[in-house]
């Protein structure tokens, strides 16, 4: 305890550690607001600024996408829909070869959908659960936007249709599958707190935007998405239990251009016992707005501050030639750095978590007064977030540390840990290699964790940019942080065995 003391007392003394590690916590915080001031959005109608459209919120308080064509009617009580899906076809807008003349081609995006769902209204957003077949992904089941559980991997074709079936007891929904009507397999069974006693039952389709990822000039990857709609023909299309009203038809979601018209509109045709149903959009989670962590843009040149202060902290002493008396002082030379590792640790966290509190809380309200829209996440999340980045940062801290008693040099070790942190930080987002390269450099370096900032969980039937460059990281946020830890713990054994070894 007492060599605990004596090394804070030594940080604390020295002016020039406190005023630097004050200045990066600052220049954290200052770069994070300065970056959320600098953050417009509006959707303009001629001179008058209008805010933008905010997604709908789905059950579990997520940003959601919500937009399917969709044939329903209403269902009272329990009861259950049936129906064949015989094909399932689709086109994509591609690049236009001559400008101004579109150019599309049939096909289908991986994720294109379409089945039975039972939805509590037509409302976006509201609570939902479907079978569905999709294009490349076999039979699923999902429900309330962010979960999804694996049927058969199986296509669709008029060769080989595929009957779904979805039944109500209840708020509990159970799904299943069929090649002929008659033998049924369960997909899955959810249960959707609160449904009211009167739902809209019925068929869908829809088709995400077709993402392309091709090579930018200066190396990276550039992805864009793309229009793509799908089409699906239904028919044994039957409903059990009460059901009241004719057949309707929403295009749930839809978007009004300046012209009044609907953009991209869905549309269905019936043909003797057969329906077909055209859709475009997505059913899933959202991640269309500014998340939480875009505040802490300043962290990688606070970061590069914290490692000046802890390896200064260890090497001023070896360029004065005081780690002889303090090894004198303390024989057990490893608690000594034990003790400079708690010390810069504690000192650092308490600056980063000041620093990333302020930001985000501050940098958020800043986003939403200049018209952005920023995705919300739970107050959990949020915590995680803003005490992992302090987390973080004091990792870095024992990481530089520990280089600095490795190397004995503030050169060396200032150069091994910004080129071991910022340099793969920087490569990873800033589209100079390759995705694969960027997904390796953060599970791999000590940079991995960056990923403990990453507040939008990753689902695997949603297709966008997911890399470190759209805010997506490799690993989930404790275990990268975790890879950050094993490279501090790992300098710091080693920098313990040189101290065993030799004084100076």
């Amino acid at each position: 305890m007492s060599v605990l003391r004596a090394e804070w007392t030594k940080f604390r003394t020295v002016r020039g550690w406190v005023v630097g590690l004050v200045v990066a916590a600052l220049v954290t915080a200052l770069l994070g607001l300065l970056a959320a001031s600098g953050s417009h959005t509006s959707c303009s109608a001629g001179p008058v600024e209008v805010p933008c459209p905010e997604p709908p919120l789905g059950p579990e308080g997520q940003a959601v996408n919500d937009r399917f064509f969709f044939v329903h009617r209403s269902l009272a009580g329990d009861g259950s829909i049936t129906a064949r899906v015989t094909s399932l076809s689709g086109r994509i807008r591609l690049p236009d070869v001559t400008p101004g003349v579109r150019k599309e081609a049939a096909g289908l995006t991986p994720w294109a959908k379409a089945g039975v769902i039972v939805k509590e209204s037509t409302r976006q957003g509201s609570t939902y659960a479907a079978v569905m077949v999709t294009a490349e992904h076999g039979v699923r089941m999902q429900h309330d936007f962010v979960h999804d559980v694996a049927g058969r991997p199986v296509g669709v074709s008029k060769e080989s249709p595929r009957w779904l079936r979805l039944t109500r007891t209840g708020d509990s929904l159970t799904g299943y599958e069929s090649a002929d009507g008659r033998r049924w397999t369960t997909v899955g069974t959810v249960t959707l707190t609160g449904l009211p006693d009167t739902v809209r039952v019925g068929i869908f389709a829809t088709s995400p935007g077709a993402v392309t990822t091709t090579r930018g000039d200066f190396g990276g990857s550039i992805t864009a998405a793309r229009f793509s709609e799908a089409t699906a023909v239904f028919d044994q299309v039957g409903v059990d239990g009460t059901a009241g009203g004719a057949w309707s038809h929403d295009d749930i979601g839809v978007t009004v251009g300046p012209d009044g018209k609907p953009h991209h509109p869905g549309r269905v045709e019936r043909s003797g016992g057969t329906v077909s149903v055209t859709g475009v959009g997505d059913i899933g989670p959202s991640d269309e707005g500014r998340t939480i962590e875009s505040t802490l843009s300043g962290v990688l040149a606070g970061l590069i501050g914290v490692v000046v202060v802890a390896v200064l902290f260890v090497t001023g002493e070896y360029r004065r030639g005081l780690i002889r008396t303090t090894l004198i002082a303390v024989p057990r030379r490893g608690g000594v750095l034990a003790a400079k590792a708690v010390v810069i640790a504690v000192a650092t966290f308490a600056a980063g978590l000041a620093a990333a509190t302020a930001t985000v809380l501050i940098g958020t309200r800043v986003l939403r007064g200049n018209g952005n829209y920023v995705l919300p996440v739970p107050v959990l999340t949020e915590v995680r977030v803003v005490a992992g980045i302090a987390a973080l940062l004091a990792v870095v801290a024992v990481f530089a540390l520990a280089l600095g008693a490795l190397f004995r040099r503030s050169a060396a070790a200032v150069t091994v840990a910004l080129a071991a942190i910022v340099l793969p930080h920087i490569l990873a987002t800033s589209s100079v290699l390759p995705l694969g390269a960027t997904q390796w450099l953060m599970r791999l370096t000590p940079a991995a964790g960056f990923a403990i900032q990453q507040s939008l969980p990753e689902y695997a039937h949603v297709v966008g940019n997911i890399s470190p460059q759209a805010g997506y990281y490799p690993l989930p946020p404790w275990a990268g942080l975790a890879v950050s830890c094993g490279y501090a713990a790992l300098a710091l054994s080693l920098a313990a065995v040189r101290l065993r070894r030799r004084d100076a």
